[in-house]
C-alpha cells in the first residue's frame, strides 16, 4: 500500500468540503420550508382561536332562548288547561 500524495489528499479533502456544504445547504433550506410552515401554522391556528372565541360569545344565548320559549309553552299549556 503506497502513501497517498499530499495533492491526492488534499483533492479529496475538498471534495468532502463541497459534500458538507451541499448537506447543510440543503438542511438549511429544509429548516427554511419548516419555519416557514411554522409560522403559517401559528397564523391559521389564531385565527381559528378567533373564530371559536366568536361563535362562543354568539353562543351564549341560545340556552336562554331554549329556556323561556319553554317556559312559554308550559305557560301557554296551563292557561288552556285552566280554561
Amino acid at each position: 500500500m503506497t502513501d497517498p500524495s499530499p495533492s491526492d489528499v488534499a483533492l479529496e479533502l475538498e471534495r468532502l468540503r463541497g459534500a458538507v456544504e451541499a448537506g447543510f445547504a440543503r438542511l438549511d433550506g429544509r429548516l427554511d420550508l419548516l419555519t416557514q410552515r411554522h409560522d403559517q401554522t401559528d397564523e391559521r391556528l389564531d385565527e381559528l382561536e378567533s373564530r371559536v372565541d366568536a361563535l362562543e360569545d354568539r353562543r351564549w344565548p341560545l340556552p336562554s332562548i331554549g329556556a323561556v320559549t319553554g317556559l312559554v309553552g308550559v305557560t301557554a299549556a296551563v292557561i288552556s288547561q285552566l280554561r
